[in-house]
């Protein structure tokens, strides 16, 4: 038997280079794993459509799938918009089988994509212990997200940045070029601009523009393709097909 399907579905942006980054992306997880299908869909302003998507699997016989939304926290998308568009899809399609994996976040081999990203920014590794970081998100106005953000942040800091410091692109503050005059008020000598997301789009431009605006020494690229994030998005799909495993077995 083939292995169940993977649809990554993501936001979706009218900005080109979200679909192309999140395509690239899943490109390197089908890569990582031969054999397995893996789709790609958006909520919003790029094709293919979720529903799309659904059908077309059903359409190529496709019986069983796993669908992984690509989000960082647990915030809207992921609790309302995601669930409700699976329903609507799956509605009139009862030979295929779609369960939902969890979101990304948080993880470690996120932070681990985060370093990568300051690294090839130019951040060396002697510079740690003298420079703050802002963890730079999308934002939610969902407390839930915020939380996670903040958490992310402190448990980032044990591992020797001077400072780590949560910022948010819209819905929550501090903004971006807040957090990084404060972290300077605060006579922080070298002040690096990690994003937070996935792809490009409106909102990591602004978290760029605030950066820039404020003088931060350093701005990380968006998580993108990076390795640990194709990994974590296996791993995401493993786990969900062995949850559901465990629950036949209770059952």
């Amino acid at each position: 038997m083939p292995a169940p399907a993977l649809l990554v579905i993501a936001h979706g942006s009218r900005d080109p280079r979200h679909a192309a980054t999140v395509h690239a992306l899943t490109r390197r997880v089908a890569a990582a794993r031969p054999g397995l299908r893996v789709d790609t869909a958006f909520l919003d302003f790029t094709a293919p459509s979720v529903p799309y998507a659904v059908s077309r699997l059903a359409a190529d016989g496709v019986r069983d799938a796993v669908a992984l939304p690509l989000l960082l926290t647990r915030a809207f998308h992921a609790k309302t918009d995601i669930p409700a568009v699976l329903r609507e899809s799956t509605a009139g399609l009862p030979s295929l089988r779609l369960r939902t994996a969890e979101v990304l976040g948080p993880s470690p081999l996120l932070t681990a994509a985060l370093e990568r990203r300051l690294s090839e920014a130019g951040l060396r590794p002697a510079d740690r212990s003298s420079t703050g970081v802002v963890l730079a998100s999308a934002g939610s106005s969902d407390p839930e997200a915020g939380a996670v953000i903040a958490a992310v942040a402190r448990e980032w800091r044990r591992s020797g940045w001077y400072a780590v410091r949560p910022a948010f692109a819209s819905a929550a503050l501090p903004r971006t070029e807040d957090a990084v005059r404060a972290l300077r008020a605060e006579g922080v000598r070298r002040i690096a601009v990690a994003p937070y997301v996935i792809a490009p789009g409106f909102l990591p431009d602004r978290i760029a523009r605030g950066a820039r605006e404020a003088g931060a020494d350093l701005l990380a690229p968006v998580l993108g393709a990076a390795p640990e994030v194709a990994e974590l998005l296996l791993r995401r799909y493993d786990r969900a097909l062995l949850s559901d495993a465990r629950q036949l077995l209770s059952a």
